[in-house]
């Protein structure tokens, strides 16, 4: 039997995607896992040296650590949690035949397409004490008697920048389980009004299970998105106050801002283990449905 001759085409023809992978990936994480093991602090660049485990000993007895974890969860939560809820709605509502639809599924779309950082700042604005438009409204509606300070206190605060990660992630939910329901045979539908089914039994019989694969694909690439984010919390309140909105992803760019990058570097390998969590239940359930 003659040897099949062994083609290595494909894998020149991928070499210049795996390198720049290799260096814009890989070569940044293994660097962090060596970083983490030193007193790597640019603000003192003649005592860095290897610690061992001294960053990771230090961020289990750092209180704000455990404070920013916290904030983490409830963040990701709450703001994935609301944003799918608002967004499976406005995706039902987005599908109805109506005049002029075409134009506000574009529209819907903006929160999406506006950047982070300029969310942060308009909605800044919207909650300012002193001229955002929020606090006009309430008092001209006569909710409050004077203005709330939702961004300078901690009561009021983390619960504002949830708010605003909610308003920029419906859109996604949205458009991605929009565009999953027109691959929705629509004779499933019919057959289901021949045996006279409702609404609700048609949403959680057909419409629901045939979208499962979409709902939890964007549901873990929107908890490692929100997980991730720095821009609106940054723009918004830095953090503060009194480390109320600080959420892990903040506290790593905070530390690393002021140049302690070993310490910031063991806190971002902690939390790409706990979004690796995450996304490989889904990767292995997906080579499993392939197999």
């Amino acid at each position: 039997m003659k040897k099949k001759k062994f083609n290595f085409w494909p894998y020149l023809l991928i070499s210049p995607a795996l390198l720049i992978v290799a260096f814009v990936v890989f070569y940044p994480i293994i660097e962090a896992i060596f970083m983490s093991f030193q007193n790597y602090d640019l603000r003192r660049p003649d005592k860095i040296s290897f610690v061992g485990f001294e960053n990771y000993i230090e961020m289990f007895n750092d209180p704000t650590f455990w404070l920013a974890v916290k904030n983490t969860l409830i963040w990701v939560i709450f703001g994935v949690g609301l944003q799918f809820f608002f967004g499976f709605i406005l995706e039902l509502l987005l599908n109805q035949q109506f005049k002029g639809r075409g134009f506000v599924r574009a529209v819907s779309l903006i929160p999406w397409a506006t950047p982070g950082v300029l969310i942060g700042l308009m909605w800044k604005w919207i909650y300012d004490g002193n001229y955002g438009v929020l606090n006009d409204i309430l008092l001209k509606l006569h909710l409050i008697d004077a203005p709330i300070m939702f961004l300078s206190q901690t009561s009021t605060a983390f619960g504002s920048v949830i708010v605003t990660i909610i308003w920029q992630g419906i859109p996604f939910f949205a458009i991605m389980i929009l565009a999953g329901l027109q691959g929705i045979p629509h004779e499933m539908y019919e057959a289901a009004d021949i045996d006279g089914a409702t609404k609700l039994q048609k949403l959680f019989r057909i419409t629901i299970p045939t979208l499962k694969n979409v709902i939890f694909i964007t549901i873990i690439l929107r908890v490692i998105w929100v997980a991730n984010s720095v821009d609106i919390i940054y723009s918004m309140t830095g953090g503060g106050p009194s480390y109320s909105t600080q959420t892990l992803s903040v506290y790593i760019f905070n530390k690393a801002t002021v140049l302690d990058l070993g310490y910031s570097s063991g806190m971002a390998l902690l939390l790409m283990f706990m979004l690796a969590s995450v996304a490989i239940p889904y990767i292995r359930n997906s080579f499993k449905e392939g197999s």
